[in-house]
């Protein structure tokens, strides 16, 4: 369960990515990225973003792009939360597979 606090600032972050990495700052990668959630520890160390890719040939590569440029882009995000946040969570990169699930269980309900 998580608390208050720890919602509002993943909600921050999820923002400040998103806008991070629809920004002209990040667009080496030629595809889409939405940041779909962001949640934080309950000691607010550590955020775990999960990312759709579009129009990639290969998501897990363009996840591992991302994943070089952590601290380049906890730097970003720390010039833009710096007066809400004391503390910059460390970052951590996943996939959401959630639309691909949710996909998948439609065509199967379709047969």
């Amino acid at each position: 369960m998580e608390s208050t606090r720890q919602s509002k600032i993943g909600r921050l972050i999820q923002v400040e990515l998103a806008d991070i990495f629809h920004a002209d700052e990040l667009t080496v990668y030629n595809c889409m990225i939405t940041v779909t959630k962001a949640t934080v520890t309950k000691d607010l160390s550590i955020a775990r973003v999960y990312l759709s890719i579009f129009n990639a040939k290969d998501p897990q590569e363009v996840l591992k792009m991302i994943r070089s440029r952590t601290k380049e882009i906890r730097y970003k995000l720390g010039q833009r939360v710096r007066n809400q946040l004391r503390v910059i969570p460390e970052l951590e990169f996943y996939i959401d597979d959630s639309l691909d699930y949710i996909e998948n269980i439609e065509n199967l309900l379709k047969e």
